[in-house]
């Protein structure tokens, strides 16, 4: 059959082009059903020509250069090259959320988007530490792993999804990829790039609930047929749902542009700035051996703030030096400034008369001496980061008989400095009620009345006067890397993955002990090594079998904002013996199993795991110093699971995003026996997302997902779960519908938490700061291109 068309603008220009051609054909839409036509296309724009066979998928508002064509929920590559495979082929558990399903998600944040996600849950920090997004992945911390672009993204930051393309959470440890750390898994976010393919603008305005309000714009222009620029504008405000005044702003910035300077050679460029300015909601606190308070009245104070402003500049460079050797180069330099003071509450009671040790008399609360209340307390600080970046990568493909390989050679290296201080925060309100504690018998603020009601105007109580204060903590790491990664592709049914990656790393970081006046130095230097390796059998055309074995490590004191506190990251040892101890090791067995299905348009992924944390750093047993204990690398635990994944178009109107994680997590060896055979903390041991949308005309979708998380316990990371505290289990409904108007306009409706049900995603292992989800909440979008 014949079929008249236009000639397209232009094709994507090169990128890794023998290597990775495929993957980037396809922005535009434009699928060929023979390589003849590729000269016929050189021809000019506005003439109209004839082919035989020619498929044509219009560019939508969403398209993805990395997604299955026609199946906008599935993603068929990864945006990071070095991963060759498509991902139905990459031997490890990698969910991928494209752009289309996160729009429909009705989520923004990368916080938001992850806690959704099965195997995932949130994290507090110590003593309430706000700063920014903190994830756990299979029951490991990965704060410090989240990648833009295959490079790292330090520093505790907000981030927003408003320039990404797509967002991959790989499972398990791959240090061989993202360096130091990575226990649990890594995130990378691919970002919107400038493409010479095609002019577009997109303005989307939403409006909802809770003086929800949500701009941007997305605006890609054809300089020439070697150059493009991309510019895409955010800026979003709302009131926490149910829970005003607390509130959330966002005002972002990204800019791209692309240059191919010749056929070989290609240049991009791209400048990020977020700023997030939050007046934040900590949540309720847990009663012991209870549940969360679901009454708690909003206890944000007019001065509260938690900001986070982000800027970074990154430079790529691809060079086909010939059909074999492409050169790629990265380099990122980036600064955020984080900063925050909010309010907890927690149940207390109000003191009572006592006597000192004298028999002096102490007076308690005048009014209701020992009445149950609810005190606030004040959380603060702040973190200046800034960070260079390079990565160098030399892919090289060679064939000897029928075993082709794919080498990727790559030489990184990284420089991280991080500030970390405290405000100077003075209360200047009125007390009005006494409490006790370990300080002794002092006043407080109560939102909690004589008479035991809850008092709700409650913003100005503190009447806080802050300015910023010192420094505590001046960390910095710089870190050399190089790796080699294969993949082999043996003969139609067999190909191996393999890599070996060592970090030579040099670390520093002065910190003040509490009460000191002279901060203490920490520095040290090591390498680390790391490797995997995978095995991918065919035994179909669009199914196959794969086991993979990887490795990663953490550091001492890895952690950039704890300062010298043992816990949560930070450094377990004394000045003296600081490089003594073993890094933290973990390994992953993982088997599983993946299927293309309904024309490669739907991918079936299972795999079963065991995740290893070994040499597990812990805190001092009581009584004990350094000295004595030597460098406590006394712990180890262990986490078993299952996952399955549905992720594609199930029919030509019905597409889902499902998956399932089932886990058992346990500490297997440690210096306190009483924590032996426990579960982790914040860790759910099932948890699943169900998104389905059904296409019930050319112009009209309508679906819904469900969200489903197991009960957890608090606790600090790596450490045996307490009974004391626990979150609770919850499923929550959200609904959507998209109506495409005209060739323009798109309207896009979302319903956030139907059932308006009360639940938690993370709590502080002293129950306080229990993180509530999002009331029920209603946006309206309307999209329009021009």
């Amino acid at each position: 059959m014949n079929k008249k068309i236009k000639q397209p603008i232009s094709l994507r220009q090169k990128r890794l082009s023998h290597l990775t051609s495929n993957r980037y054909m396809l922005a535009a839409g434009l699928t060929l059903a023979s390589a003849a036509s590729w000269p016929v296309l050189a021809q000019n724009s506005e003439e109209e020509i004839n082919l035989d066979k020619l498929q044509i998928e219009d560019r939508t508002l969403d398209t993805n250069p990395y997604a299955e064509p026609g199946a906008p929920y599935k993603a068929k590559h990864s945006g990071d090259t070095r991963r060759i495979k498509p991902l139905a082929e990459t031997p490890q558990t990698v969910n991928v959320l494209t752009q289309t399903q996160i729009k429909d998600s009705g989520k923004a944040d990368l916080r938001e988007v992850l806690a959704a996600q099965p195997g995932i849950t949130l994290g507090t920090g110590e003593n309430g530490n706000a700063f920014g997004d903190r994830y756990i992945i299979r029951g490991h911390e990965a704060r410090s792993d989240v990648f833009v672009d295959g490079l790292r993204d330090p520093g505790m930051t907000t981030r927003e999804s408003f320039a990404v393309e797509q967002i991959e959470i790989t499972k398990g440890p791959s240090a061989t990829f993202a360096g130091r750390g990575s226990t649990g898994g890594a995130v990378n976010s691919i970002t919107k790039q400038a493409s010479s393919e095609y002019d577009f603008n997109q303005i989307e305005v939403g409006l909802g609930t809770d003086d929800y309000r949500r701009l941007t714009l997305d605006s890609n222009t054809k300089i020439s047929d070697k150059t493009a620029f991309r510019a895409n504008i955010l800026h979003a405000y709302e009131e926490v749902p149910e829970r005003g005044p607390a509130d959330r702003e966002r005002n972002g910035l990204a800019l791209s542009i692309t240059h191919a300077a010749s056929d070989k050679l290609s240049l991009t460029g791209d400048l990020y700035f977020l700023d997030a300015k939050d007046k934040p909601d900590l949540g309720v606190y847990i009663i012991p051996n209870g549940a969360p308070v679901d009454n708690l009245p909003v206890y944000t104070q007019a001065e509260d703030f938690l900001e986070s402003t982000v800027k970074t500049a990154t430079f790529q460079l691809n060079y086909d030096i010939s059909d074999a050797w492409v050169l790629q180069n990265k380099l990122r330099y980036g600064t955020t400034e984080n900063g925050y003071v909010v309010t907890g509450a927690r149940g207390t009671r109000r003191a009572e008369d006592n006597t000192d040790g004298d028999g002096n008399t102490i007076p308690g609360d005048p009014v209701a001496p020992g009445a149950a209340t609810v005190s606030l307390s004040t959380h603060q600080g702040w973190q200046d980061v800034d960070y260079l970046v390079n990565q160098t990568n030399l892919f090289f493909t060679t064939k000897a008989g029928q075993t082709k390989h794919n080498w990727i050679f790559s030489l990184e290296y990284s420089d991280l400095n991080v500030l970390n201080g405290v405000y100077s925060v003075s209360n200047k309100g009125t007390t009005n009620c006494v409490l006790s504690g370990r300080g002794g018998t002092r006043p407080g603020f109560c939102i909690v009345d004589a008479g035991g009601e809850y008092i709700t105007d409650n913003q100005n109580l503190l009447a806080r006067e802050i300015e910023r204060g010192n420094w505590d903590s001046d960390y910095s790491i710089s870190t050399t890397s190089l790796s080699v990664m294969d993949t082999v592709d043996i003969n139609e049914q067999w190909t191996v993955h393999a890599g070996l990656r060592v970090d030579a790393f040099d670390y520093s970081n002065s910190a003040y002990g509490r009460g000191a006046s002279e901060p203490t130095a920490y520095n040290y230097s090591d390498e680390l090594f790391n490797g995997h390796v995978g095995f991918v059998y065919h035994f179909a055309k669009t199914a196959n079998v794969y086991f993979t074995f990887g490795t990663s490590t953490n550091i001492n004191g890895g952690e950039s904002d704890v300062g010298a506190n043992c816990g949560y990251g930070g450094i377990c040892t004394d000045a003296e013996n600081i490089g003594n101890p073993d890094p933290e090791t973990t390994t992953n067995l993982e088997l599983g199993t993946k299927w293309s299905l309904n024309n490669e348009k739907l991918l079936l992924t299972a795999a079963v795991f065991q995740m290893t944390k070994s040499d597990v750093m812990e805190s001092l047993p009581n009584g004990t110093s350094y000295e004595d204990a030597g460098s406590i690398n006394t712990g180890e635990n262990q986490v078993k699971g299952f996952e399955i994944s549905l992720v594609g178009n199930l029919t030509d109107k019905w597409s889902t995003m499902a998956g399932l994680t089932l886990m058992d997590s346990a500490v297997t060896e440690s210096n306190n026996p009483e924590k032996l055979n426990k579960r982790l903390s914040n860790f759910a041991d099932d948890s699943a997302y169900l998104q389905l949308r059904y296409q019930a005309t050319d112009n009209f979708a309508i679906g819904a997902s469900a969200t489903y998380s197991s009960e957890q316990y608090t606790g600090q990371p790596d450490t045996a779960a307490g009974s004391s505290y626990k979150v609770p289990s919850y499923t929550t409904y959200d609904l959507f519908a998209n109506y495409q108007v005209n060739e323009h306009l798109k309207l896009r409706l979302n319903v956030g938490n139907l059932t308006n049900k009360d639940y938690y995603l993370a709590g502080y292992r002293s129950g306080a700061f229990t993180y509530k989800g999002d009331a029920r909440n209603t946006q309206l979008s309307v999209s329009y291109e021009f």
